[in-house]
């Protein structure tokens, strides 16, 4: 029988290091075989943790964020295409208004889309105009159309479609505008430039971006075969990756449903697992996986281990299946168990590549739900996707009618305190994991991953390990 070790089992040994400053350290590291983030920390694909909001905010910060399946097709799909229009080098396909559209209307596809501004075109999808919500504040909409409102096409500061950004932007500058459409030679429309989207990329230069500076987000599916229309329409909506959703990730049906998104879509990078054994990572990369999620049972709101009486413990899975993902160069995912930096440097040192958080990151403003009040504090709602509450949702959602008596959930709900903006805890986060990297010697992930001493501590050594003797403040 062998010893398995979670997190509070070990420490890491400390080595000489010539490290000066945790600045100094890179914590860059690979998601996929080809998609590369500069904070090597991912948001569970989980209803309670990630929606649009979050997987920008992760991708901004330069890890990535992973939208969950628990919703209809089209409610995911609109999810991926949020992120993926917040932020352009070039809005290729912006948004844009025929000339009689009411102004009632242009109003409530402002609030859909959360936009101030938006191109008109003629019938014959030829630029016009531009409409914003200040032409249109304070006035009594009635019978007015967009062509009342609209700032018209005479008065409007353009770039062709051969413009580089820097040189856009230096129109934008000079002209003192914050939007430049792009057009062709016949003034069809061929794109968009904000102000808004320079000052981003300025703001947070080391983002996770796709090739046309984008943010990069990927989406959850489940495991039917039915999943694959799901998978066709999030890939053609401009997800960069998928992750295959299940609980035991070394099934045939994970393993079937990969194979034939692989075959279908060759291009689209496939996360596969969850799994916790050499044999079932070995086996999901032979099946077409470009990265695999190791974990079983460790997370906060998983009971899976007591319910099932099946799992591993986390550093000794992760530990177990890097050995076989490195070989074949594949990297894997520590998902689940990790409640402080510390254990993110921990899996990262036992041979992951990246980290997935659920509850580090529930309780955040970007996390989905509303903030309650409970006892005089700030909450928010987190719960398993094994949950009876997740199941009910999703059925609701995707108009199941299943016996819910016969459902037996393997997560649990519960409440977490408010914890503000996701931007400080990546912060933190990633401050402990550079200072967890010095302390070994470590400039970089791949110096710390596998790499490493760990020792085995005991019930003494953990709490030791933690404040002790003192009244903390």
């Amino acid at each position: 029988m062998d010893l398995g070790l979670s997190y509070d089992d070990v420490l890491l040994v400390p080595k000489r290091s010539s490290i000066k400053s945790r600045k100094d350290v890179s914590t860059t590291s690979n998601l996929t075989k080809k998609i590369k983030i500069h904070v090597p920390i991912i948001s569970a694909n989980m209803d309670t943790v990630t929606e649009s909001e979050m997987a920008i905010s992760m991708a901004e910060l330069g890890g990535v964020g992973i939208i969950h399946r628990f919703n209809t097709i089209e409610e995911q799909v609109d999810e991926v295409k949020k992120v993926k229009r917040y932020r352009n080098a070039i809005i290729e396909n912006p948004l844009t208004v025929p000339i009689d559209l009411p102004i009632t209307d242009l109003i409530h596809l402002g609030a859909k889309h959360k936009f101030s501004s938006f191109l008109v075109v003629d019938f014959n999808k030829k630029l016009v105009g531009i409409v914003t919500s200040r032409d249109v504040r304070f006035k009594q909409p009635g019978s007015l159309i967009v062509r009342d409102v609209m700032t018209p096409k005479d008065k409007l500061i353009v770039g062709m479609s051969s413009v580089s950004v820097n040189k856009a932007k230096k129109v934008m500058v000079n002209h003192k505008i914050e939007k430049l459409p792009i057009i062709n030679d016949d003034w069809t429309v061929a794109g968009l430039i904000t102000s808004k989207d320079i000052f981003k990329k300025a703001l947070h230069p080391f983002s996770t971006l796709d090739s046309k500076e984008r943010l990069m987000v990927g989406a959850a599916i489940g495991v039917k075969l039915t999943e694959i229309k799901r998978a066709k329409e999030l890939i053609d909506a401009g997800v960069d990756f998928l992750v295959i959703d299940i609980a035991h990730g070394h099934s045939d049906h994970e393993i079937e449903l990969l194979k034939k998104i692989k075959k279908e879509f060759p291009k689209i990078e496939v996360i596969a697992g969850n799994v916790c054994t050499p044999e079932g990572t070995r086996d999901l990369i032979k099946a077409g996986a470009d990265c695999v999620k190791v974990g079983v049972g460790p997370g906060s709101t998983c009971v899976t281990r007591l319910v099932s009486g099946a799992g591993y413990p986390q550093i000794s899975a992760i530990i177990n299946c890097a050995k076989v993902a490195d070989k074949l160069n594949v990297p894997i995912i520590a998902d689940g168990g990790i409640k402080l930096s510390g254990d993110i440097t921990k899996a990262i040192a036992a041979g992951a590549s990246t980290v997935m958080l659920g509850s580090m990151l529930a309780g955040t403003e970007e996390a989905p739900g509303k903030t309650l009040i409970k006892n005089g504090k700030k909450i928010k709602i987190y719960r398993g996707m094994a949950s009876f509450g997740a199941k009910l949702g999703k059925d609701s959602k995707n108009s199941v009618e299943d016996n819910i008596s016969e459902y037996v959930p393997e997560g649990v709900e519960a409440t977490v305190p408010y914890k503000g903006n996701v931007e400080e805890i990546i912060h933190q986060l990633v401050g402990g994991l550079r200072s967890g990297m010095s302390y070994v010697g470590a400039k970089n992930i791949n110096e710390i991953r596998g790499k490493c001493e760990f020792v085995q501590i005991t019930a003494g050594g953990l709490r030791e390990s933690h404040p002790h003797d003192i009244n903390t403040v």
